[in-house]
C-alpha cells in the first residue's frame, strides 16, 4: 500500500551551536563529495555521520529509484536517522544533490560527543526519531513486503517489523506494485516475499534472518561484559535501561521479540500519568528505548537468554546463538506470556488469524470483517474496543455470565454502548476453520454450537510468567514468579526482579516503570561492592 512522499529531510529547526559544529569538526574530517555520490547507503553499516557545511543532498529511495519529496539536506544539516544509534544498518540513501563538502565523523566518536554533550545529543536524537517517525508513515522504506494478507511468514515479518518500529511498505499479491517489484527480481509472482532494496530477496523469511540483515543482532559480542545485563524490554526492563544509563552503568537490554514487551501491542494507555489524552504502548515504549540509547545502554534484539552461571563476582549468560556475555548483575524483566487454549489448528493460524494482541497491523487485517476476542479482563475490553473502529463485527467471548468480577467499570459501559460489540456469556470457541488463514471459528454457548465468521481471533486469557530460564537458580513460587524482598532482590545475590514477573507485583505499567527505575540503586551498589568501590 503506497502513500504519498513525504518530507523526510528536515523536521527540527533548532541548528546545532557553533560550539557543537566546533567539536565536531575537531573529532572529524572535512571531506568532499561531487554531484551523484552517495554519502549513505540503504543497507550499509552505519559508519559515520555526515554535517553538512556546504552543498546540498537528498533522500533516494531505493526501491522506485525516486526521491522522496522534493527536500533537501543543506549546511547546519546532517544525516542520520535511529538506526544509526541502535548500530543496525542504514534505513535511508542520502546521495549528493550538488558538489558538497561536510564534516565526517566516525560513529563511535560521534556516539561518544552526545554522550559528552547532551544538548547537542538532544538535537540530534530528536531528528533521528522524527526522521524514523515519517519513514514509518510515508509506507515508502527499503523493506518491501508482499502478500502479508494471505503469506503466514510475511505476517510474521510484518509483524515483528511493526513491532520493532522498522519501516516497511507492504503490497498486496497480485498489486500492479507487487507484480512490478516481482519480475525485476525475478521471482513468482503467486506468492510471498520479502524484499531489501530493490532486487535483494529474503530467502529465509523470518525475524532472525531480517534482523540480521538489518544489523540488528549486531550489539553483542562473545565475551562481552556489562555491569547489568537486563532480560526483557518491556517497561519496567526500559525504564531499568534507562536510569541504568543514565548511572553510568554499562547496560545491555535482551529481548526475544521486540522492544516494549506486551504493553506495546496496547492500542492505548489512558491512565498513564502526563497523557491526559492517551498514548500508545508502542509510542511510550519508543520513547524509552531512545532515552536509553541515548544514555548508551544497548540493546539485542530478538536475542533470547537460554541459560546463566554463576561465576566469580558475576555471571555468564548464554544466548540462543550460543554466544555468552558476563554481567556483574542481571535484572529478570521478562514479564509474563499470554496462555495459548487448547483448540486443534491453533499453531497453524498463530500470525495467520490468532493473535494475542491488538494492534494497528491486526485492525487492518480485520478491517471491515468480522473479529472474535476471548477474554473478560482489561486486555479483552480494550481490544474489542479498538477493533471496533474497524471491524464490521466484534465478537467478545466470555466464559462468565459477566464482566464485572475482571473489567473496569469504564470499559464495561463503553462496549455496551457499542453498537459494533457483540458479547457472548458462558460462550467458548471450540473449533478454528480456514485454509491458509482464518475464515471462521466455532461458538458453543447455551444455545449450542454455530460458525461465526472471523478475519481475526484475539486471545486474551490470562498469562503466565517468563521464567523456565530461572529454574533452579532463584526461588520461585508455585506459579513461577520470582520471589524477591522489599528491593526486588531474589534469593541469588546479584539477581533482581521487576515487573510483572515479580511475585506480588501490579499488573500496570506505571507500576513496571516505578520498580524498573527504582532497582537500579540497588544495582549499582551490588555492582560497586563488586568492584571493591566504596564511593556509595
Amino acid at each position: 500500500m503506497e502513500r504519498s512522499a513525504v518530507d523526510l529531510s528536515t523536521y527540527v529547526r533548532t541548528p546545532l551551536s557553533e560550539a557543537h559544529v566546533a567539536h565536531l569538526r575537531s573529532i572529524g574530517d572535512i571531506v568532499q563529495f561531487a554531484q551523484g555520490d552517495t554519502l549513505v547507503a540503504f543497507g550499509a553499516a552505519n559508519e559515520a555521520f555526515f554535517y553538512i557545511l556546504e552543498g546540498e543532498a537528498a533522500a533516494w529511495d531505493e526501491v522506485s529509484g525516486k526521491r522522496y519529496g522534493n527536500a533537501t539536506l543543506g549546511p547546519t544539516q546532517f544525516t542520520g536517522e535511529m538506526s544509526f544509534l541502535t548500530g543496525g544498518t542504514a534505513q535511508l540513501t542520502n546521495r549528493a544533490d550538488t558538489p558538497l563538502t561536510a564534516i565526517r565523523v566516525p560513529r563511535a566518536a560521534m556516539l561518544q560527543a552526545m554522550a559528552d554533550i547532551p544538548e547537542m545529543s538532544d538535537i540530534v536524537i530528536t531528528v533521528f526519531a522524527a526522521r524514523r517517525r515519517r519513514l514509518i508513515e510515508s509506507g515508502q522504506a527499503g523493506l518491501t513486503l508482499i502478500g502479508a494478507e494471505v503469506d503466514r511468514a510475511v505476517r510474521r515479518i510484518e509483524a515483528f517489523a511493526t513491532q520493532n518500529r522498522i519501516p516497511f511498505r507492504s503490497h498486496a499479491l497480485g498489486s500492479f506494485e507487487a507484480l512490478a517489484l516481482a519480475g525485476r527480481c525475478g521471482i513468482p509472482a503467486s506468492g510471498g516475499a520479502v524484499i531489501l532494496g530493490e532486487r535483494t530477496v529474503l530467502t529465509d523469511p523470518t525475524p532472525q534472518a531480517l534482523a540480521r540483515r538489518l544489523g540488528l543482532d549486531l550489539a553483542v559480542e562473545e565475551g562481552a561484559a556489562f555491569d547489568v545485563v537486563i532480560v526483557g524490554a518491556g517497561p519496567a526492563g526500559l525504564a531499568s535501561a534507562v536510569y541504568a544509563g543514565a548511572e553510568g552503568l554499562r547496560a545491555l537490554v535482551v529481548d526475544e521479540l521486540a522492544v516494549g514487551g506486551q504493553a506495546a501491542t496496547s492500542s492505548r494507555i489512558e491512565n498513564y500519568m502526563g497523557f491526559p489524552t492517551g498514548i500508545s504502548g508502542a509510542d511510550l515504549c519508543a520513547r524509552g528505548e531512545i532515552q536509553a540509547l541515548k544514555f548508551g545502554t544497548r540493546f539485542a534484539v530478538p536475542r533470547r537468554v537460554t541459560g546463566v552461571a554463576r561465576q566469580a563476582n558475576g555471571f555468564d549468560l548464554t544466548l540462543d546463538d550460543g554466544v555468552r556475555v558476563r554481567a556483574t548483575a542481571v535484572v529478570v524483566a521478562t514479564g509474563v506470556q499470554y496462555r495459548r487454549l487448547p483448540l486443534a489448528r491453533l499453531e497453524d493460524f498463530e500470525g495467520a488469524g490468532v493473535s494475542y494482541a491488538a494492534t494497528e497491523l491486526e485492525a487492518r487485517h480485520v478491517q471491515g470483517r468480522a473479529a472474535v476476542v476471548i477474554g473478560g479482563g482489561n486486555s479483552a475490553g480494550q481490544a474489542a474496543m479498538f477493533l471496533s473502529r474497524k471491524a464490521e463485527r466484534v465478537h467478545l467471548v466470555v466464559r462468565g455470565a459477566s464482566l464485572a468480577a475482571s473489567m473496569s467499570d469504564y470499559l464495561i459501559e463503553r462496549i455496551r454502548r457499542n453498537d459494533a460489540i457483540t458479547v457472548h456469556f458462558g460462550a467458548e470457541v471450540t473449533a478454528l476453520h480456514g485454509k491458509n488463514t482464518l475464515e471462521a471459528v466455532t461458538l458453543r454457548d447455551a444455545d449450542g454450537e454455530r460458525q461465526l465468521p472471523a478475519a481475526g481471533l484475539f486471545i486474551m486469557v490470562g498469562a503466565a510468567p517468563n521464567t523456565g530460564w530461572l529454574a533452579g537458580l532463584v526461588d520461585l513460587d508455585a506459579k513461577g514468579f520470582v520471589l524477591t524482598d522489599g528491593g526486588h532482590a531474589t534469593s541469588c545475590p546479584g539477581i533482581f526482579a521487576v515487573g510483572d514477573v515479580r511475585t506480588g507485583s501490579i499488573k500496570r505499567v506505571a507500576s513496571a516503570v516505578g520498580e524498573g527505575s527504582v532497582v537500579i540503586s540497588r544495582v549499582w551498589d551490588h555492582v560497586a561492592h563488586a568492584r571493591g568501590d566504596a564511593s556509595r
